[in-house]
């Protein structure tokens, strides 16, 4: 934990440094190229030791599989051998290191690397081996034409910037920003003349990382003071259990879930930051005129809290990681793509049992709640208290649900996740179960899907 948060710091000054001294008018792109991938090394190296080799192995096998490989079949390949590594790493420190050391767990980057890999191959697949009427909007925007050299691949993949903590990125955004015309492409999509505006203005990152670092700050100072005071395995502390009446239960349950939410938000808003430092992850203006540099962004803590549905939720959780699901899985998907994509999902975190329970229970509770929503939301939009009351007790539900599906993430093994299922007498899955039986979802068609798909792309994009 301290390599991690001295590496995000030299990240940081290292970042402003890029931006300044070797912005695109100063360097060449293979210069800027160089930096970040060296830069990238030297940290991975730092934290994880020899270990970083694990790293280092996975960009280069798919590096060649990326060359030699058949484009209808790259995607495929990719995916198999990062997938397959990531799995058989995320065995080895279990089962032969038995957790304890420490300096194993280069899990983290490994699983950033893994996302990007597959991104790149699947975004090449679309650019050479698939026809653009083929292609939705989005994958046609992202699609790559042509393989990348092995500078621009290992700068990709192992940049400073977020080969610690993320997040990741599509491989077009980050050409176009080591190349320089990252913010000019986002600034053309605006008339300015319009506006008054001359010329292109010059957006600045530095309120943004100002911001983000309050926040960070923010949520260091919650992490220290709140996480160790209310620890999740207190809810299944027998005497806990015995004298506390059930809905007591579920509200420390609350409590203990949402302790564990700041080194999430510490980790992710960091991460960003350090990228926006870099003058990486400018998204465009708003209809305010504000400058936007969220395209990186991994959480909108604001819509976490205020979530009324367990939809809303997971689209600002875990943006990136939500939003690669969605490119190399969900999209892709030719049946049962909700359930593939949280299968994904809990393979890409790791073999703790905690994951499965996580992941299978929200496949549940997401079909659930969106039988109820469609089935039941229009009763209420007649009215704004109608409307108020509905979005109150879908606020408390959706909270109440996420606390109960994530519960197992944190507590990981077998036999504490039943301990606490079996203490709330398993509610939330027989409420879902019985919302399925009388309220059936019917299949979607790929045109709903993909209009589902847009909709949900520029929901992300607005925030």
């Amino acid at each position: 934990q301290i390599n991690f948060v001295a590496c995000q710091l030299f990240a940081l000054l290292a970042a402003f440094w890029f931006r300044i001294y070797l912005s695109p008018s100063h360097a060449s792109s293979a210069v800027r190229h160089a930096f970040a991938t060296l830069f990238g090394i030297y940290f991975a190296v730092f934290c994880f030791g020899w270990y970083s080799i694990h790293l280092f192995v996975l960009v280069m096998m798919n590096y060649g599989i990326m060359n030699m490989a058949s484009i209808p079949n790259i995607h495929r390949y990719s995916f198999v051998v990062a997938m397959g590594y990531l799995t058989l790493c995320h065995i080895s420190r279990i089962y032969i290191f038995h957790y304890g050391i420490l300096t194993t767990d280069f899990s983290g980057p490994l699983m950033i690397i893994t996302q990007k890999i597959t991104t790149l191959a699947c975004q090449l697949h679309d650019g050479i081996g698939r026809q653009a009427e083929e292609l939705t909007a989005e994958q046609n925007r992202l699609a790559v034409k042509s393989r990348p050299s092995l500078l621009e691949y290992l700068s990709y993949l192992l940049n400073f910037m977020s080969i610690i903590a993320g997040p990741c990125s599509n491989y077009k955004d980050y050409i176009a920003f080591i190349e320089g015309r990252h913010v000019h492409m986002k600034l053309l999509e605006v008339n300015w003349k319009q506006k008054g505006y001359d010329r292109l203005p010059d957006p600045s990152p530095t309120g943004a990382v100002m911001y983000k670092l309050c926040i960070t700050l923010v949520s260091l100072i919650l992490f220290l003071t709140l996480t160790k005071n209310f620890p999740m395995a207190y809810i299944i502390d027998n005497e806990f259990l015995d004298k506390t009446p059930f809905l007591s239960r579920l509200g420390y349950l609350y409590v203990v879930t949402q302790a564990a939410k700041p080194k999430y938000y510490f980790a992710w808003t960091l991460a960003d930051a350090v990228n926006n430092a870099a003058g990486y992850g400018f998204s465009g203006v708003d209809e305010r005129g504000t400058f936007r540099w969220d395209l990186l962004s991994n959480l909108n803590i604001w819509n976490i809290e205020t979530a009324t549905s367990f939809k809303m939720y997971i689209e600002n959780w875990n943006i990136q990681t939500a939003a690669w699901l969605k490119r190399v899985c969900y999209d892709r998907a030719p049946w049962y793509p909700t359930a593939l994509t949280f299968i994904l999902s809990a393979l890409w975190h790791g073999i703790y049992p905690g994951y499965y329970f996580t992941f299978l229970t929200g496949i549940l509770i997401t079909l659930a709640a969106r039988a109820i929503r469609n089935n039941c939301r229009h009763y209420f939009l007649s009215s704004v208290p109608l409307k108020i009351a509905y979005d109150v007790v879908t606020w408390a539900v959706t909270q109440l649900a996420v606390c109960y599906t994530v519960a197992p993430f944190v507590m990981l093994a077998v036999e504490p996740t039943i301990k606490f299922y079996k203490s709330v007498y398993f509610h939330m899955h027989i409420l879902s179960i019985l919302v399925l039986l009388l309220l059936p979802i019917r299949p979607q068609t790929p045109s709903v899907r993909r209009a589902q798909n847009q909709a949900m792309l520029n929901s992300i994009k607005s925030k």
